[in-house]
């Protein structure tokens, strides 16, 4: 990336389908919300680091299956009032304890997503990048990492999300509500330039307030059309000096990483891994990022070789 240019590095993660096998490190069977169904997918977690003109894979993890409760039903069904001999009650020891150790071991999205975090800070190779995340990421644990590094997020709010508004907590759909009801003339008038160049228009609402967990943070209540009508969008971030123009550009980098995701699965292989222990999981899917990377510099069809 040039040397000069935005970076944003945005989070999220996505579901690596692999219906064919089970045996795959961090495969389980679970309702996939994407296609509404049941199906057999891994969690990936991604960093993408992205300017103006590419995006690029510069971190990623792989959430390991939870089966605490399968093992804890287990340790139920087997379990004896007392056990006769040494042999015996060492084995019941050694179930006992390989269900703590992974219990312990097992780590969630926010704390793997934590962890990359605190990778690619450590390596510092890029000092200037701030982040950016949708409501399914944004964590009070997160946010207090990035905040830790001295950088500073924009996150997607979910709409029931709670604000301290005139001493009151009330959702922040609730807050919207009331605005276009009684001020809509709070709603000031935006030229965006997105990432990708497009010029877009809002109609945004900006305030510092308190939500719980996450204290104080600027809210951004976003309509795309004048009359106010349509769906608005919340956003939130901790830099409370930033304007409206500035937090919605960031938010724009937010989507490099759908663009990887899908680019990844269906043209680097993310999907297609048939390894079945964690190293090598791992290292396809790093390879798959690096794939990513290098076709963006590749050659179009007509162009010189």
């Amino acid at each position: 990336m040039p040397p000069r240019a935005r970076v944003v590095i945005s989070l999220d993660w996505t579901l690596g389908h692999h219906e064919r096998s089970k045996q795959i490190f961090g495969v389980k069977r679970q309702y996939d919300y994407v296609d509404n169904c049941m199906s057999c997918y891994q969690t990936i977690l991604t960093a993408v680091a992205a300017n103006r003109v590419r995006q690029d894979g510069i971190g990623v993890a792989v959430q390991a299956a939870q089966w605490e409760a399968a093992e804890l039903e287990y340790l139920k069904m087997t379990r004896q009032g007392e056990y006769e001999t040494i042999a015996a009650a060492m084995e019941r020891l050694s179930e006992l304890v390989a269900y703590q150790h992974n219990r312990d071991a097992y780590q969630t999205r926010t704390e793997l997503l934590s962890a990359m975090i605190e990778q690619i800070e450590g390596e510092g190779q890029f000092p200037t990048a701030d982040y950016a995340f949708d409501a399914g990421v944004c964590a009070a644990d997160l946010t207090t990492v990035i905040e830790g590094f001295g950088k500073h997020w924009v996150s997607e709010l979910a709409c029931n999300r709670s604000v301290l508004w005139f001493n009151q907590w009330t959702r922040i759909d609730a807050v919207a509500q009331q605005l276009r009801s009684t001020s809509g003339q709070s709603f000031r008038h935006y030229r965006i330039h997105q990432r990708n160049g497009e010029v877009k228009e809002i109609w945004a609402f900006s305030k510092v307030v308190r939500l719980k967990k996450i204290g104080r943070k600027r809210i951004v209540i976003v309509h795309e059309t004048e009359d106010l009508n349509d769906t608005p969008r919340f956003l939130v971030t901790d830099a409370l000096h930033w304007d409206v123009s500035r937090i919605a550009i960031t938010w724009s980098y937010r989507w490099p990483c759908e663009v990887f995701h899908e680019f990844t699965k269906g043209i680097c292989g993310l999907e297609s891994a048939q390894l079945r222990n964690e190293d090598a999981v791992k290292r396809h899917i790093a390879l798959s990022c690096l794939a990513q990377s290098l076709l963006q510099d590749a050659p179009v069809a007509g162009g010189n070789i």
